[in-house]
């Protein structure tokens, strides 16, 4: 790290190779039509712009796109795949509804898979990783304390999570950990919405960083499980209230 640099400035030079969109941890760089428009609408998916239950219509998004309906439904497939699309019989495709169970499932597959990352990585030190989670817990902090982060604080923890993982020397389970971050990530802005919340976080992956740096894996292991359950245990509670 350069002198000038703060630790913000760190974390930015490792963030900016971390994409929220479908395929994003693909190695061919060339994505079919299909693979294409599905990660355009993921992307809206993803943001908020389009919200739980949305329809997804078929010819619309044909003419938008400008091509025949048979790479529309591969398109829609994908999403369905990937969890972010429901296609109901005779009814089309709509955005998937945020379920509880749901989210259950995904998180303690989520936990178990970054349990695997945080073992691997303590294996052998990684002084510029270390650095980099110190940077990133730096901007979890000031994120924490705003009003209304619009959904950034979670955006956060999801790219500190890849980024760990692309550490790990595994690229089958980055791409696992990576795809069911991408379907947590609108529960996670749910459970991740109120300042309390954030607080709450921040200071769970401060204590899980300084175990890393001391080589206490278990307590790493323990603390991200304890992050993790405590945010879906909101989300959850947020679903049952709406």
């Amino acid at each position: 790290m350069k002198p000038s640099d703060t630790p913000m400035d760190l974390f930015a030079d490792w963030e900016g190779a971390v994409a929220f969109r479908l395929f994003a941890e693909q190695q061919d760089p060339t994505l079919t039509v299909s693979e294409q428009i599905a990660a355009r609408v993921g992307d809206r998916i993803l943001s908020g712009q389009m919200p739980t239950g949305t329809r997804i219509g078929e010819q619309e998004l044909a003419d938008e796109f400008n091509v025949s309906r048979g790479p529309i439904r591969d398109a829609l497939r994908i999403l369905e795949r990937e969890g972010l699309a429901t296609i109901l019989a005779r009814r089309g495709a709509i955005v998937t509804e945020l379920s509880s169970d749901e989210l259950r499932e995904l998180l303690e597959i989520r936990a178990g898979l970054f349990e695997l990352v945080v073992r691997k990585l303590s294996a052998t030190p990684q002084p510029a990783l270390l650095a980099m989670l110190r940077a990133g817990v730096e901007r979890l902090d000031a994120l924490a304390n705003v009003a209304d982060d619009a959904g950034e604080y979670a955006e956060t923890t999801y790219k500190l999570l890849i980024l760990c993982a692309r550490q790990c020397g595994n690229q089958r389970l980055q791409r696992m950990l990576t795809a069911l971050s991408l379907q947590t990530l609108r529960y996670s802005k749910l459970g991740l919405a109120s300042v309390q919340r954030r607080q709450r976080s921040a200071a769970l992956w401060r204590e899980a960083t300084d175990a890393f740096a001391q080589g206490d894996v278990e307590r790493m292991v323990a603390l991200t499980r304890q992050r993790i359950e405590e945010s879906g245990a909101e989300a959850i509670r947020c679903l049952a209230s709406a």
